[in-house]
């Protein structure tokens, strides 16, 4: 199961940069980031690539649900971090690709879960399970409609969430050529298979004829 050092990485990776962008205290290492201001945003590469630090108390890209949704959602989420999780232990025998897309999957679904469940006890604002996910990835591509939503600018997204946007694309791609191969080489086996019992058919056809020939000379033997 080395794919979840993966899973890690990402877990690790996004909870620091969430960390850095909303800051905090953590008096066990004696450590305090100041972070950034909410709604406040750094230009990276002008105004096509920002950091905006926003919190997202819904779903992925800052899609809104209400106080009952929110609960089911946490709760969903750390169900199904343990679906995957259990799903990648069957799937050990796969391709590599396909155990890094779930990999990739599950990394973000725990990144996510975290911020949900946890940050609102953390950071005081809210009780458990009602914590609010940080995003700061600010792109302008184009004006997006989700969910009857129209987004002048890509909405406002983090590293849990690319890596389960990379997860299942990896899924979708590589899970649907493994199929196909898998199932040309089942095709090429049951050919093969079919092409050998034919074969074996004659050898045996040959053989009866040539046993009644011989009898057949035998018994024009004896009658001689």
């Amino acid at each position: 199961m080395a794919v979840l050092y993966i899973t890690l990485f990402i877990v690790v990776l996004d909870q620091v940069t969430k960390f850095l962008v909303k800051g905090g205290t953590i008096p066990l290492f004696n450590l305090h980031v100041q972070g950034m201001d909410y709604g406040s945003s750094i230009n990276v590469i002008g105004d096509f690539f920002k950091l905006t630090f926003v919190e997202n108390p819904g779903m992925a890209f800052g899609i809104d649900v209400n106080e009952t949704s929110k609960l089911f959602l946490s709760l969903f989420s750390v169900f199904a971090g343990f679906g995957i999780l259990y799903y990648l232990y069957k799937s050990k025998k796969q391709k590599l690709v396909v155990r890094l897309g779930l990999a990739f999957i599950l990394g973000g679904a725990v990144g996510n879960m975290i911020d949900r469940v946890f940050y609102g006890v953390f950071y005081g604002y809210a009780p458990i399970f009602y914590g609010r996910v940080v995003d700061f990835f600010n792109f302008d591509f184009f004006d997006i409609t989700i969910f009857g939503r129209t987004y002048d600018r890509f909405p406002i997204f983090n590293i849990a969430d690319s890596a389960v946007t990379v997860g299942v694309v990896l899924l979708l791609i590589f899970h649907k050529s493994l199929e196909e191969k898998k199932a040309e080489q089942v095709g090429e086996n049951l050919e093969s298979t079919t092409l050998d019992s034919t074969s074996d058919m004659q050898v045996v056809e040959n053989s009866d004829q040539d046993i009644v020939k011989i009898d057949g000379e035998d018994c024009n033997r004896k009658e001689n």
